[in-house]
């Protein structure tokens, strides 16, 4: 079983940034693909941005050019760091990881609230 541990959200007023870190109790490698989910009230889970385990990145429109995911492979760490963040942005993030099987594992979650 994998375990997936987040930290990192918080309230941050429009414009702040705040960084999600996510410690997973495997290799990294391990995963065909790692990301951050998040989701809204009243809204469906969707994509914010994923690593694949060669490195290249996948960004939701919404949040390109603002969010940045990496990883630290020798920690089993990603990250998502979120830079002029806007009300919308407000939402449970969730870190995902997918294996090759397209077996998901989830996170519990941790709260982002953007607010003045």
């Amino acid at each position: 079983q994998v375990q997936l541990v987040e930290s990192g959200g918080g309230s941050v007023q429009p414009g702040g940034s705040l960084r999600l870190s996510c410690t997973a109790s495997r290799s990294i490698f391990s995963f065909e693909n790692m990301g951050w989910y998040r989701q809204a009230p009243g809204k469906q889970r969707e994509l914010v941005a994923k690593v694949f385990s060669g490195g290249s990145t996948n960004y939701a429109d919404s949040v390109r050019g603002r969010f940045t995911i990496f990883r630290d492979t020798g920690k089993n760490m990603v990250y998502l760091q979120m830079n002029s963040l806007k009300y919308e942005d407000t939402a449970v993030y969730y870190c995902n990881a997918h294996t090759i099987v397209k077996r998901d594992y989830w996170g519990q979650g941790t709260q982002v609230t953007v607010s003045a």
